[in-house]
């Protein structure tokens, strides 16, 4: 699916975001200040989501969405530099990356923290295929509130079939399930491929097709509930 939207000008904030504010507020180190320089050329807090900017109410979980340009310097980008931003801002965010003439859209999944509503968990990143900056976007979905927004905003970004009716929150959490599976699996064969010992390869074998069953479960519920 296209992760490309067309935002409504009214909710444009186009601000160039600097990076020493990125510093302060996610007390960044030495290490990922350099990686800054090194790799991001210019950060855009591109458009506001919010009540006043696209009429859809707020919910507790998601106030509001914003949108980040990032132009890369040399086509590289380290997730360490989108998570340092996600945590100096407490807002859900959508990522469009941006290196030549390619685009790639890339967001966690950010939500309130149970126990401490001041801070957000960030999930892991789930990201696009590049694709040519001048795509022709998507009309920015109908939704209730700024909840279900983001939800359609971020199914693009979930690389298996979905579950039809479930959260985003549980598709989250099924994703990074399977991608742990998978990259258990990698691991797992490749420990077989250096292994030399006829009893050690019988051992693994039979964790590699543990593995693969219990992903042919995750992946094959998925695909029954694809909506």
């Amino acid at each position: 699916m296209f992760a490309l939207f067309n935002y409504p000008k009214k909710a444009e904030f186009g601000r160039v975001l600097p990076k020493s504010k990125i510093y302060a507020h996610a007390n960044a180190s030495t290490a990922m200040k350099d990686l800054f320089v090194r790799l991001v050329d210019q950060i855009v807090w591109k458009y506001k989501l919010a009540p006043e900017t696209i009429n859809i109410p707020a919910t507790k979980s998601v106030p509001e969405i914003q949108i980040f340009q990032i132009l890369l310097k040399n086509g590289e980008l380290k997730q360490d530099v989108l998570r340092c931003i996600d945590k100096a801002v407490s807002l859900p965010i959508i990522f469009e990356v941006y290196y030549e003439n390619k685009c790639q859209v890339v967001a966690s999944y950010k939500r309130p923290n149970e126990t401490d509503t001041s801070k957000w968990v960030i999930s892991s990143y789930f990201e696009s295929d590049w694709m040519p900056a001048n795509t022709t976007r998507r009309t920015l979905p109908v939704a209730l509130d700024l909840d279900a927004l983001y939800q359609e905003l971020f199914l693009p970004l979930i690389p298996h079939p979905v579950k039809k009716g479930e959260s985003l929150r549980t598709l989250v959490e099924l994703a990074e399930l399977i991608k742990s599976h998978e990259q258990d699996l990698a691991k797992t064969e490749t420990r077989l491929y250096k292994e030399r010992q006829f009893n050690r390869k019988v051992a693994i074998n039979a964790e590699i097709r543990t593995i693969k069953q219990q992903l042919q479960k995750l992946t094959g519920a998925s695909a029954n509930n694809e909506t």
